[in-house]
């Protein structure tokens, strides 16, 4: 997996990447040249052999800040309709190839977490987050409506439905005590034990199956869509593909010899 990007930072190492926004001058904003680098990078995370977790970091004390107030906002005030639409169908595909990526992605939230970068911790799989987490999705600040990047159809499904409303109508922040009580964050650390923390849950989820891990992840984004029924055979089918894996041959001859199993992701 490419870890030469221009317009993010990255490091691979032991089978986890850690990319991080790097403006932090300006508390990371996103621009277009990011926002279209990210989306490639992640969706070519679906072909890499050699990145099982990935963790989405702060950089100097803030997550992001969203859209560059004068690279984004300021030139779409000038665009037309047309190239608007384009606009927003990246950074949509943004979120689309995060949540597709196969791949399980921490988000390690510290600080100032507004607008896109609420978007994209939203649309990691976990979140960690220092009591000094400031997220808001402050897109009514702006004039535009709350529905940006999917926030109207996976915020609800993480906080509930009530509670994202009220976010997403009046843009205001919402604290890190209630992001980890909403539900939004899975817990709050410390800042100089948020990447710490961030790494060892990643450590964590990369000794286990990775294989099952992409299996988890791909049937969590698809059976929102699904009715019962075709959930429970999707995962039937999937439960079947991963009954023919390596790893699970592995975890019984472990168990059977009172070990614990060591899995290779296939």
């Amino acid at each position: 997996m490419r870890s030469d990007v221009k317009h993010f930072l990255c490091e691979i190492k032991d089978g986890i990447a850690t990319v991080r926004l790097d403006r932090p001058d300006r508390k990371n904003p996103l621009t277009f040249d990011s926002y279209a680098e990210l989306r490639d990078w992640f969706r070519d995370l679906v072909y890499a052999d050699d990145v099982d977790v990935v963790i989405f970091g702060s950089n100097g004390g803030n997550f992001s800040s969203g859209g560059d107030v004068h690279d984004i906002i300021g030139p779409l005030t000038r665009m037309n309709m047309k190239d608007m639409l384009r606009f927003t169908r990246m950074t949509g595909d943004l979120v689309k190839a995060i949540v597709n990526c196969g791949k399980p992605v921490i988000a390690a939230v510290d600080g100032v977490c507004v607008g896109a970068g609420a978007i994209i911790a939203m649309a990691s799989d976990l979140r960690l987050a220092t009591p000094e987490a400031k997220t808001a999705f402050l897109f009514t600040r702006v004039g535009l409506a709350g529905c940006d990047m999917g926030a109207c159809a996976i915020l609800p499904r993480v906080i509930g439905q009530t509670r994202a409303a009220e976010l997403l109508y009046t843009g205001r922040s919402m604290s890190a005590d209630e992001g980890e009580r909403w539900g939004f964050f899975n817990r709050l650390v410390s800042g100089d034990a948020l990447e710490a923390d961030a790494l060892a849950l990643a450590q964590q989820i990369q000794s286990g199956p990775n294989f099952a891990h992409m299996m988890t992840k791909t049937m969590l984004a698809q059976e929102w869509s699904m009715s019962i029924e075709q959930a429970i055979e999707a995962e039937a089918q999937a439960q079947a593909i991963c009954m023919q894996t390596g790893d699970f041959e592995r975890a019984y001859n472990a168990f059977v010899a009172k070990q614990r199993p060591v899995f290779e992701g296939n």
